[in-house]
C-alpha cells in the first residue's frame, strides 16, 4: 500500500500517477483512508466491488472498518478502477474538498487528516506531498499534545510531591507528640511498677506469716485429731459390748417364744388330724353344690357378639363397636384399605395407611383389645417398610393372596366364642367371616369411632 501499483489508470497517469509515498502512510491518515473507503463502500453494486470485498458488501460501515480495513486498503493501492469509484463517491460526499484538491488549494481550515485521505483517495497533483504534510502534523500535533500532557503531569507530580511534604510534616509532629505523651506514660508506669514491687514484696512478707500460722494450726488439728481417734476407738469398743450384749438378750427371747410356738403348733395339728378323722368316719362327700343353687328361677343367657346388636343401637352408632370391644379378649380385624379408601381415598396410600394406624394404635391404648390390620400387598413390587404402632398387628398379604383371604383365614383361626369383630364394607367378606363366628361391621362405624380418639 506504501508504493503504487503497475495497475494504475487514466486517472493516475494524468494526475499524481507518478507520484509515491517516501514513508509508510501515516496512522491516522490510514484509518481516515479506511473510514472515506467503508462509507462509500455501501453504495457500490456487487459487480463493482473487487473480489476480495464483495464478501462485506453486507456488512454496515462500522464492522467493514474493523473486518475488512487491510483488504479494503490493499484494494485501494492495487485497483485503479476501485479506487476511481471510492473517488467519485467522495466528490459526491465532499464536493468542497474534492473540487479544492482538484484545484491544488486544500482549505487552509480542513483537518489536514481528511486532505491527506481525499488527496489519496484522489490523487491530484501533489497528493504525495499533502499525505507526507498530513503525516508531518500529524505527528507535530501528537508531540504538542505529549509535551501538554508531560507538563500536566509534571505540574500534578509537583502538587502531589508538595502534599506528600505537607503530609510528612503533619506526621511527623503527630509522631513527635506520640512519642512525648509515651515517654510520659512510660515513666507513669515505672513508678507504678515500683509501687508494685513493693507491695508484691509486703505480700510475700504475709505470705510467710500466713504459712508459718497454716503450720502451727495443721500441728494442733493432728493433735486434736489423734486424741479423736483414740475416743472413738474406745466409744467402738464399748458399742462392740453393747451390741454383743443386745444379741444374748434377743437370743433368749427367741429361745423362749420358740417354745411357745412349738406348743401351738402340737395343738393345731391335733385338731386338724381329729377333723380329718371325723370326715373320714362319717364318709361327707365334698360340697358340690350351694343353699342357692337349690331355688327354681329363670337364669340369664350368656351374650355373643351377634347378641351384641339386638340391643337398641344403630349399625353406624359408634357406641355399638365400643360394646363389642368391651367384651372380654375381643379381637378386631381391620380390612386396611376398604376403611382407607371409604374414608379419606384422596390421600396417597402410605399416609392413608399411616392415619389408619395411628388412630388403631389409640384405640387399642383405650380398650385394650386385640387388633389386627390387613393391607393388600399381592401387587407390591418390594415390601413395605414400616414400624407397627404400639398395640396394632399389621399383616400385608402374600404375592397372589389378596387381603380378603387372609382377613377369613384369620376369622378361622380362632376358636369357638372368643369374640371376632371384622371391619369391612366387602359383602363377601362379610359373609365369609360371618360363617366363622365373627362379627362383621361396616368400615364407617370404625371412620365414626376414630373420629373420637
Amino acid at each position: 500500500m506504501d508504493q503504487p501499483t503497475s495497475g494504475a489508470g487514466p486517472a493516475d497517469e494524468a494526475g499524481g500517477g507518478a507520484e509515491a509515498l517516501g514513508r509508510p502512510l501515516p496512522e491516522g491518515v490510514r484509518r481516515r483512508v479506511i473510514a472515506l473507503v467503508a462509507d462509500a463502500f455501501g453504495a457500490l453494486t456487487v459487480s463493482e466491488l473487487p473480489a476480495q470485498l464483495r464478501q462485506y458488501s453486507r456488512f454496515t460501515p462500522t464492522r467493514r472498518a474493523k473486518f475488512a480495513g487491510n483488504a479494503m486498503a490493499a484494494a485501494l493501492e492495487g485497483d485503479a478502477a476501485f479506487r476511481q469509484r471510492i473517488g467519485e463517491r467522495l466528490g459526491q460526499s465532499q464536493p468542497e474538498l474534492a473540487a479544492a484538491l482538484e484545484a491544488g488549494s486544500p482549505p487552509a481550515a480542513a483537518d489536514p487528516l481528511d486532505v491527506a485521505a481525499a488527496a489519496y483517495v484522489l490523487r491530484p497533483a501533489g497528493w504525495a506531498k499533502l499525505v507526507e504534510a498530513a503525516g508531518e502534523e500529524v505527528q507535530r500535533a501528537d508531540a504538542e499534545r505529549a509535551d501538554e500532557e508531560a507538563r500536566r503531569e509534571l505540574e500534578h507530580l509537583r502538587q502531589e510531591l508538595e502534599r506528600a511534604r505537607a503530609h510528612t510534616r503533619a506526621e511527623t509532629e503527630r509522631l513527635r507528640t506520640e512519642l512525648e505523651a509515651a515517654r510520659k506514660e512510660a515513666e507513669s508506669l515505672h513508678r507504678k511498677l515500683r509501687s508494685a514491687q513493693s507491695e508484691v514484696k509486703r505480700g510475700e512478707a504475709a505470705l510467710r506469716r500466713s504459712v508459718a500460722e497454716t503450720d502451727a494450726v495443721r500441728a494442733e488439728s493432728a493433735a486434736q485429731l489423734s486424741a479423736v481417734e483414740s475416743e472413738a476407738r474406745r466409744l467402738k469398743g464399748r458399742l462392740g459390748e453393747a451390741e454383743a450384749a443386745l444379741e444374748a438378750s434377743r437370743r433368749a427371747a427367741r429361745e423362749g417364744r420358740s417354745v411357745e410356738d412349738m406348743r401351738l403348733r402340737l395343738l393345731l395339728d391335733t385338731v386338724l388330724e381329729a377333723a380329718s378323722g371325723l370326715r373320714r368316719e362319717l364318709a361327707l362327700p365334698p360340697a358340690t353344690t350351694h343353699p342357692a343353687d337349690t331355688v327354681d328361677a329363670l337364669e340369664p343367657g350368656r351374650m355373643s357378639p351377634k347378641d351384641i346388636a339386638t340391643r337398641a343401637l344403630s349399625e353406624t352408632d359408634p357406641a355399638l363397636l365400643d360394646q363389642l370391644l368391651a367384651l372380654p379378649q375381643a379381637h378386631l380385624i381391620v380390612d386396611g384399605y376398604n376403611v382407607t379408601k371409604t374414608g379419606y381415598p384422596q390421600m396417597p396410600l402410605e399416609k392413608q395407611r399411616l392415619r389408619l394406624l395411628g388412630g388403631l394404635s389409640v384405640l387399642a391404648a383405650q380398650t385394650g383389645a386385640e387388633m389386627t390390620c390387613v393391607f393388600d400387598g399381592a401387587e407390591l413390587a418390594a415390601p413395605v417398610l414400616l414400624a407397627p404402632p404400639r398395640g396394632v398387628r399389621v399383616l400385608f398379604s402374600k404375592p397372589g393372596v389378596t387381603a380378603d383371604e387372609v382377613i377369613r383365614q384369620l376369622a378361622r383361626a380362632e376358636p369357638a366364642g372368643r369374640p371376632v369383630v371384622v371391619v369391612s364394607t366387602d359383602r363377601e367378606v362379610a359373609d365369609g367371616v360371618a360363617k366363622a363366628g365373627a362379627r362383621p361391621v361396616a368400615s364407617v362405624l370404625l371412620l365414626k369411632r376414630l373420629s373420637r380418639v
